[in-house]
């Protein structure tokens, strides 16, 4: 998909609705950026530059821990605004993620003054700026509770069967998925040999293919 500066703004509705003033000020001013996949976007003490709005693709926001460990926050999509940099935009603070291209992606940057701008004046600009921002912080709360709160052997299965969905094998490693469950990759090797060992699963390197989905999803329903 290619998207002209003259017509992106027609991808988000509650830009659309803008006054014609403002949305001149967002065409003339923001940028149409693209990245190939595996572009490293931003990272941990980086001050974030522009309001990024996604045309296309896919943008994985992940925590780092000092000894490498990861825990996928979550991933921003078409349509879609990083949470993280709205955060840091509005409070003057550095990043302290990171967030990685999964795919070719294609991305709005408004600049920081004019962001800081039509914040302060524009009611609609407010309203589509905070509610796409409480959308990604309720469900970020979601992944907190997850991670603290819900059995390891239940995640995974709804892990496996997300990733599975029109096909019967999951393309991904033990550090991939022990990532996007915020846990140790021991803890997944282990509980997948238990799902192995129930003849669930058949799990080779680098990819895992599911032999008894209803078992999965029985265990699944028994959050």
């Amino acid at each position: 998909m290619i998207v002209s500066n003259q017509s992106w703004i027609e991808h988000f509705a509650g830009l659309a609705r803008l006054p014609a003033e403002i949305r001149g000020q967002l065409l003339r001013a923001a940028k149409i950026v693209s990245l190939p996949s595996g572009t490293r976007i931003y990272g941990p003490g980086q001050a974030p530059e522009a309001f990024l709005l996604l045309l296309e693709g896919t943008v994985r926001v992940q925590q780092v821990s000092e000894s490498g460990r990861e825990i996928v926050l979550y991933r921003v999509t078409s349509g879609e605004s990083c949470a993280l940099t709205t955060a840091c935009l509005m409070g003057y603070e550095d990043y302290l993620a990171e967030a990685i291209a999964e795919t070719d992606i294609q991305a709005v940057a408004i600049p920081r003054d004019l962001f800081d701008d039509l914040i302060a004046k524009s009611s609609l600009f407010r309203r589509f700026v905070f509610t796409a921002f409480s959308v990604r912080v309720t469900n970020l709360f979601r992944v907190i509770d997850d991670v603290a709160f819900s059995r390891m052997d239940i995640r995974l299965a709804e892990k496996l069967l997300e990733l599975s969905v029109g096909t019967k094998t999951v393309a991904a490693t033990q550090q991939q998925i022990a990532s996007e469950l915020g846990t140790a990759r021991e803890v997944v090797s282990r509980i997948l040999a238990e799902f192995q060992r129930k003849q669930w699963i058949t799990a080779i390197r680098g990819a895992i293919t599911l032999e008894d989905r209803a078992a999965l999803e029985k265990l699944a329903r028994d959050r």
